[in-house]
């Protein structure tokens, strides 16, 4: 993990304000969290890239903030989002698109190279 420590991390889960329906799993640091407060629109700590982002920042494809919610534990994040466009960078709406066994079953959204080209994936 790049620059910050596992602890000042927690798990966030993006989930559809009106379906229910998961999105994705990202991780939030503290600064993350204020700027999604703020803003009303859902911001992460990158693992991979060791930085913080703006979901939609390459894409366009914005989670807008309805509700946050903390578990009993304090340690993992729920935020309720409006998602325009597809919250995965494989183009499909929700990063749960497939089965264990490699069935899809999500709905495919965008084509990531006409999104992203060779800028690289959010």
């Amino acid at each position: 993990m790049n620059s910050k420590a596992e602890k000042e991390l927690k798990p966030a889960i993006a989930q559809d304000y009106e379906t229910g329906e998961v999105l994705m799993l990202a991780y939030m640091d503290e600064e993350a969290l204020r700027l999604t407060r703020e803003t009303g629109k859902a911001h992460y700590w990158s693992r991979s890239r060791g930085k913080l982002w703006k979901k939609g920042e390459s894409s366009g494809h914005e989670q807008l903030v309805k509700d946050i919610l903390i578990d009993c534990d304090e340690d993992t994040i729920l935020l309720k989002v409006e998602q325009i466009g597809g919250a995965c960078h494989m183009g499909y709406r929700s990063c749960f698109y497939r089965t264990i066994n490699g069935a899809i079953v999500g709905k495919k959204v965008f084509e990531p190279d006409e999104v992203y080209g060779k800028k690289g994936k959010e």
